[in-house]
C-alpha cells in the first residue's frame, strides 16, 4: 500500500511528470520551435491542433455539467469564456483560426475537419471521454498540463516570429492571451487536487490523469512527426500540403 503523501509531495511529484513528459520535449516541437519546419508542416501543426483547441470548451463543459459545487462551477466556467469568447470573433478558438487564417488554410477547410489525422480524432476524443467518465478529481488533474503550458509558450512565439517570416504577432495572436489564463487555471486546480486528494489511491488517480493528459499531448505530436516529417506517411484524407 502507498503511503499518503502531504500536499507538498504531490505538487512535487506532479511536477516531475511534467518535466519529464511534457510534449514540449518531443522532437516535432524542437522542429517547430527552431524553425526546422516548412510551411506545410507548421500548417499541419495548426490545423490538428485546432481540434484540440475546439473541444477543450466541450471537454470543460461536460465537467462543469457534473459539478455540484457552485464555487467550483463558477470559476471553471472562466475557461469556456476564454475559448469560446464573448462573442464570434472573440476567445481562444477564433484566435486560432486567426493563426490558421494567417497560415494560408482556408477557415471553412479547418473547421470541417476533413484534414484531420485519425490520431489527433482519437486522442483529443480520448481526452473528452476520460474528463467525463473519470472521478471529477481526475478530471480536474488532467487539466494540469497548464502548470508547463506558459514555457511553451515562450519558446513558441520566440522560436516562430525569430524563424519564420510567414507569422507574424499578430498571427500568434493566441499565444500572448494564454500564459495568464493558463496560470490562473493551473493555480486552481494544483490547489484543488492538493486539497482533495485525501488518499493515497487518490494521489495516484491524480498523478496517472496528468500522465494520461501528458501521453494525449505526446501521440497527437507523434502523429504529425509521421505523418509530415518522417516517414511521411499522409493517412487517406488526410491535410497534404501545397510543398
Amino acid at each position: 500500500m502507498t503511503s499518503l503523501s502531504t500536499e507538498d509531495e504531490v505538487e512535487a511529484r506532479l511536477r516531475d511528470i511534467g518535466a519529464r513528459r511534457y510534449h514540449r520535449l518531443h522532437p516535432f516541437h524542437h522542429l517547430l520551435h527552431g524553425g526546422r519546419c516548412t510551411k506545410g508542416q507548421v500548417q499541419a501543426w495548426a490545423l490538428n491542433r485546432y481540434y484540440y483547441q475546439a473541444m477543450i470548451p466541450i471537454k470543460d463543459a461536460n465537467l462543469i455539467a457534473r459539478c455540484d459545487d457552485p464555487a467550483l462551477r463558477r470559476n471553471w466556467r472562466s475557461r469556456l469564456v476564454d475559448h469560446d469568447g464573448e462573442g464570434e470573433h472573440d476567445g481562444g478558438i477564433a484566435r486560432w483560426l486567426k493563426l490558421t487564417d494567417g497560415l494560408g488554410l482556408d477557415r471553412d477547410y479547418v473547421v470541417s475537419l476533413r484534414g484531420l489525422l485519425p490520431a489527433t480524432r482519437f486522442a483529443v476524443d480520448a481526452y473528452v471521454r476520460f474528463a467525463r467518465e473519470k472521478t471529477l478529481l481526475e478530471a480536474i488533474a488532467s487539466s494540469l498540463t497548464e502548470l508547463f503550458s506558459p514555457e511553451i509558450i515562450s519558446e513558441r512565439l520566440d522560436g516562430m516570429l525569430e524563424n519564420y517570416d510567414f507569422v507574424s504577432p499578430d498571427t500568434l495572436a493566441y499565444f500572448v492571451k494564454r500564459p495568464p489564463q493558463a496560470a490562473r487555471d493551473s493555480d486552481f486546480a494544483l490547489a484543488y487536487v492538493k486539497r482533495h486528494a485525501r488518499t493515497p489511491q487518490m494521489q495516484q488517480a491524480v498523478f496517472g490523469a496528468l500522465e494520461f493528459k501528458c501521453d494525449v499531448l505526446w501521440a497527437m505530436l507523434d502523429a504529425l512527426h509521421y505523418a509530415y516529417v518522417a516517414p511521411k506517411h499522409v493517412p487517406p484524407d488526410a491535410f497534404v500540403p501545397n510543398e
